[in-house]
């Protein structure tokens, strides 16, 4: 590859809560962070139940700030933490259902009917 290729992209590593890792793969820098998180859930391990639903469920952390979708890969590179020829690692976590979220999936179906008789 020409250097002005290499420079365009990151090779960025997914490492999840549990230890293993997604990747790593290489991400133009002009992708956005919630292109990473779609990547992220097509690539979750399968028959992992605490996997997140949607891309609202996934936090990317990097270099100890959580990442807007907004921000693009080239926002996320620092040469602090960057190792030429290495891959960045970004931490994944996943956001725990709100309480409101919790008491609608424990509570019972309730159907609901009224009448009014004049």
């Amino acid at each position: 590859m020409a250097s002005g290729t290499v420079q365009d992209q990151l090779e960025i590593k997914f490492r999840l809560t549990d230890g293993s890792d997604i990747g790593p793969k290489v991400f133009p820098m002009a992708t956005s962070v919630a292109t990473l998180k779609e990547s992220i859930l097509a690539e979750w391990p399968k028959g992992n139940d605490n996997g997140p639903r949607t891309v609202k469920d996934v936090k990317i952390i990097s270099a100890g700030r959580i990442l807007g979708n907004h921000q693009t890969v080239a926002d996320c590179k620092s040469p602090l933490y960057d190792v030429p020829g290495g891959a960045t690692t970004m931490h994944v976590i996943i956001q725990p259902p709100s309480e409101k979220e919790k008491k609608l999936k424990n509570q019972p179906q309730q159907n609901k009917c009224m009448c009014i008789i004049m």
